[in-house]
């Protein structure tokens, strides 16, 4: 599984012969990539309708939408992407196959809505996890999964549901703070995902969740996990093996 970070919340996950791509937004000084530079992906995936998710999904039209009902819906209305996962989104707590990829959608603590001169509402913030194979009850030590978060605040279920039982090999998590959580409270999440990546994502886009990524990097020491911190620059890879 290879996993690209183009800044703020938006990755490129490649698993097999499987591209996805989460919440774009190429507006961002991490990135120098415009939407156009990009390779169609098969998967859009995203977590919640704020600008800085998904200023750029319309010129991705023929992805097929992974998101809750209520933004497929908007997307298809005000953005002319008309495919969606089973024509009609998916929930949280629910996985679906995407190709060789695995999507299990959980939920974030986060608001949610757009304003196009009238308000919609577009169901709850969500993050996703992405795995090589269907979770399950039974352990698999040849599965990979990569659980990306979303916007969003610290959660229990983050101990009790996402690490435990979906079982992330690595996570990416907002640690901008001020928006999301920040970089102790990131920290505290990757604790207890017990994942063995941990990415920083969602700072420094805007002055209000500019943050020193060292503080994240000793947050997460402080905690005593053992998960390896990656800071990646904007558009660079990383290969979870």
């Amino acid at each position: 599984m290879e996993l690209t970070w183009h800044g703020h919340s938006c990755w490129h996950v490649q698993v097999g012969e499987t591209s996805l791509l989460i919440d774009p937004f190429f507006g961002n000084p991490h990135t120098s990539l415009d939407p156009s530079d990009v390779d169609d992906p098969d998967y859009l995936l995203l977590t919640h309708a704020h600008e800085d998710h998904i200023a750029h999904a319309g010129e991705f039209p023929d992805a097929t939408v992974v998101a809750v009902p209520e933004l497929c819906g908007y997307v298809e209305d005000e953005l002319g992407i008309e495919n969606a996962i089973a024509g009609m989104g998916m929930n949280i707590g629910g996985t679906v196959e995407a190709g060789d990829a695995h999507v299990t959608m959980h939920r974030a603590d986060h608001t949610n809505g757009a304003m196009t001169g009238y308000e919609h509402e577009l169901g709850m913030p969500v993050g996703f996890v992405i795995s090589d194979s269907k979770p399950t009850r039974e352990s698999d030590t040849e599965a990979t999964a990569f659980y990306h978060a979303g916007d969003t605040g610290l959660m229990s279920e983050m101990k009790d549901v996402v690490g435990s039982y979906l079982e992330p090999d690595a996570a990416a998590v907002p640690a901008g703070d001020h928006f999301t959580m920040g970089p102790a409270q990131a920290a505290i999440a990757v604790d207890w995902l017990d994942v063995d990546h941990a990415f920083p994502m969602h700072y420094d886009t805007f002055p209000p969740i500019e943050i020193d990524t060292d503080r994240f990097v000793h947050e997460v020491e402080a905690t005593g996990s053992d998960a390896e911190v990656h800071v990646l620059d904007g558009d660079e890879s990383f290969t979870l093996e």
